[in-house]
């Protein structure tokens, strides 16, 4: 009897711990809500990255493709698990208030100027954005703004300011505000023989671009990086925390950072791995 008991009490303990994996796996199979940026989205990384995450996890993800205002919005309100977006002010506030958990660097790539090839302003070439944008003001060329509250409008209005020019007075006039995604307003500026602040993934991956030429590019202030947050479980509960964990640690992980630095549109690297700076490196 005493061994029966004993082996009674192994098999409960088994049975425990398998039911426990059960759970585990249960809970680990949870789908989560991504509120990220359009470029992300546009550029075609998501449709490479998410199948592979899936595949090896088996967490469904949902991405909602916004401006990182909106999708901070979004988050806030706790309708996503997860943020990946690219403005660091925004996303700082963001940690700072309670309501992610913390900021999770995980790639970056740049923005350019883009403008009509015959370049009215004259900046092509030019390696500071900020003269160029004050050249541009001063001679009232066109220039279309997204006007959404993106992290590509935020860092544009950034730029302006460092550049000591206010555009927003012109609204209407030369300075046109799209209040839209990155193609639609890449599209107006083509339409309009005008110039436009993109992030570079969205331009390499841009079907349309006409007479659209990048004249401003390398400038230090250009640079754009992308950042993880999790939804603190604190302010909404019922948010998928480890699952969103789970994605954040595939991403920055050896196996993420060499998939996004090997991610390429026509040939061109959209994205450089921030976790590990040297993932992919040689491929």
């Amino acid at each position: 009897m005493p061994v029966n008991s004993r082996l009674f009490g192994f098999f409960c303990l088994a049975a425990a711990a398998l039911g426990g994996t059960a759970l585990s796996e249960a809970d680990e199979a949870r789908p989560i809500k991504i509120a990220s940026t359009t470029s992300t989205q546009n550029s075609g990384l998501f449709e490479y990255l998410l199948p592979q995450f899936t595949a090896e996890s088996g967490i469904e993800v949902n991405v909602v493709a916004v401006g990182t205002g909106q999708a901070i919005r979004i988050a806030t309100n706790g309708d996503a698990d997860l943020l990946l977006v690219h403005h660091e002010a925004s996303e700082r506030k963001f940690v700072a208030d309670g309501l992610g958990l913390a900021r999770q660097p995980v790639m970056h790539n740049d923005f350019v100027l883009v403008g009509p090839a015959a370049d009215p302003a004259g900046v092509k070439g030019i390696d500071d954005v900020a003269v160029a944008l004050r050249r541009i003001g001063d001679t009232a060329q066109v220039f279309v703004s997204r006007g959404d509250d993106s992290g590509t409008h935020k860092k544009e209005l950034e730029l302006w300011q460092a550049a000591g020019f206010d555009p927003r007075p012109a609204s209407g006039t030369w300075y046109r505000e799209a209040g839209s995604g990155m193609g639609a307003t890449l599209n107006t500026a083509g339409a309009m023989g005008g110039y436009t602040l993109t992030d570079r993934a969205s331009w390499v991956s841009f079907g349309n671009k006409g007479d659209l030429r990048i004249v401003v590019e390398g400038d230090a202030r250009l640079h754009n990086p992308y950042t993880a947050i999790v939804v603190n479980p604190e302010r909404h509960p019922h948010v998928h925390r480890r699952e969103a964990q789970a994605f954040v640690d595939w991403l920055v992980s050896a196996k993420g950072q060499a998939l996004i630095a090997a991610y390429r549109v026509d040939g061109q690297q959209l994205f450089f791995p921030d976790a590990m700076p040297g993932a992919g490196a040689g491929d």
